[in-house]
């Protein structure tokens, strides 16, 4: 069948071709963030003569392991205690509600002006508590902090002091992991993570393009947040669709790379699973709201290039899932049509888009580990790159479900009070145990274990690499997945 096989040989072409697409903006970012880097420091604006009234919002859900933590540091944040109202936005419906009404009781003795807000159910999920908890405050600033995060007593301190620039609408900082080292998978997330908050995000702003906030870890002007209409609980990622609503009004946003909020990463393969689904389906749906906007606004070509790229930065798994899956059976046409050699040649030549991602994530982990020695980049990019293929069904998935409009629930990542030294955990939280799509991913690692063969014994080797690293990340991702689903629940 020549036809089908041609039909095959070109969509595996167009997947390699976007894939490239993406990899060549991120090496412009690289370039953009790396002279950023090379510029002193612009100083810190000075403190301002009267401190804005802040409100430091945290939303939960069922968070037993992590509520008191969270509470206590934002309690502890150094700012003039009149100026400074917090909100612990509880939709809980466990044992969290009483382990945050127990610390809110403690700091609000001593003198914290801290709320205990409840609703009677979890209408647009974390963006609809978000939006109630702006009808009870008067805050001119508004920080938000998820319940993993930790802040550091400065954080307003170091970021307030920036709006005093009347056209900013949010200060972004970056997230610092505080159970990196607990395992190859909090590894492999710190690595990732890195790259956006070291180079990508740094890029952006180098660059004037759109930045995003990434949903905590940062503070939002009042004014801006209602300009742009308020928080919308249709995606998933409500604060990547308020991002882009607020800088198509022309808010200008800053990003702090040397502000660090500490953060907990998922420890269990079912919570990384949650993240990210929520973030690639709600990357979808912000997509498929906001790129005709954008396409038609009248921003620099440069900024709609990127700006494209950012919102149709999930739909890389699926190019990823097709090319991958195509792999195989191109390996058996490649046999019996000669006439193919020069364009597989040709194609294999898109296998150099591993260079701008080499590139890339090179800069944020010498950024991140200054003293490693350059050999130790390897076989963690390599791992990383080999998990996230490993992931592209799930993440697939995701996407096609955010692009066709299908509504799901907000799932937040359950996390368990992880810190640095790695600590021995059993899991207490369940999104959901083995189910159909991990019983495909143990297929898939089979499958491209074949390819692998298949490529050996034929003496192609062209595309023995592609097929290593798939069946190294599905395997991964099938091995984490059924190891951490038998831990108790």
């Amino acid at each position: 069948m020549p036809e089908l096989e041609t039909a095959l040989l070109v969509l595996y072409g167009l997947c390699l071709t976007f894939i490239l697409g993406f990899s060549l903006a991120q090496l412009h970012l690289t370039r953009l963030a790396r002279r950023a880097y090379r510029q002193p420091p612009l100083p810190a604006p000075a403190a301002p003569a009267a401190w804005p009234l802040v409100t430091v919002q945290v939303p939960l859900y069922n968070e037993r392991y992590v509520v008191e933590r969270i509470i206590d540091a934002v309690a502890a944040l150094d700012y003039p205690a009149d100026r400074l109202h917090i909100q612990v936005l509880d939709d809980s419906t466990d044992e969290t509600v009483a382990l945050a009404a127990a610390r809110i009781a403690y700091h609000r003795a001593r003198g914290r002006r801290i709320d205990h807000v409840r609703r009677p159910d979890r209408q647009g999920f974390k963006a609809g508590a978000l939006r109630h908890g702006l009808t009870e405050t008067d805050g001119e600033l508004v920080a938000i902090f998820d319940a993993d995060f930790v802040p550091e007593p400065d954080f307003l301190r170091r970021t307030v002091p920036y709006f005093a620039a009347p056209e900013l609408g949010v200060v972004q900082t970056r997230w610092a992991h505080l159970n990196a080292a607990d395992s190859l998978l909090t590894e492999l997330q710190a690595f990732g993570l890195n790259a956006h908050f070291l180079v990508e995000q740094v890029g952006r702003q180098a660059g004037g393009h759109f930045i995003n906030f990434n949903g905590t870890g940062g503070v939002w002007r009042r004014t801006c947040i209602e300009d742009a209409g308020n928080w919308h609980a249709d995606t998933l990622t409500e604060d990547l669709d308020l991002s882009y609503r607020a800088q198509l009004r022309g808010w200008r946003f800053g990003y702090l790379p040397r502000v660090a909020a500490p953060a907990e990463l998922p420890a269990a393969m079912d919570a990384l699973r949650s993240q990210q689904f929520r973030w690639n389906k709600g990357g979808a749906e912000t997509a498929r709201k906001h790129l005709g906007r954008v396409l038609r606004s009248g921003l620099r070509p440069a900024t709609k290039v990127h700006a494209t790229f950012h919102l149709l930065n999930s739909t890389v798994f699926i190019a990823i899932l097709l090319m991958a899956v195509l792999s195989v059976p191109l390996l058996f046409a490649r046999e019996h049509r000669p006439e193919f050699e020069p364009v597989f040649k040709l194609a294999s030549l898109f296998l150099l888009a591993l260079a701008p991602l080499a590139y890339y994530y090179f800069t944020a982990w010498r950024l991140a580990e200054p003293a490693a020695p350059w050999t130790a980049f390897v076989p963690k990019f390599l791992l990383f790159l080999a998990m996230s293929m490993g992931l592209s069904l799930h993440n697939t998935q995701a996407v096609l479900a955010g692009l066709a409009g299908r509504r799901s629930a907000f799932i937040r990542t359950p996390k368990l009070g992880l810190t640095a030294p790695p600590q021995r955990w059993q899991r207490r939280y369940r999104t959901g145990g083995l189910d159909a799509r991990t019983g495909l991913e143990g297929v898939l690692t089979l499958y491209f274990l074949f390819g692998l063969g298949a490529g050996l014994y034929f003496g192609n080797f062209s595309l023995l690499p592609l097929h290593l690293l798939l069946t190294t990340g599905y395997g991964l991702v099938f091995y984490y997945s059924v190891r951490h689903n038998r831990r108790g629940a």
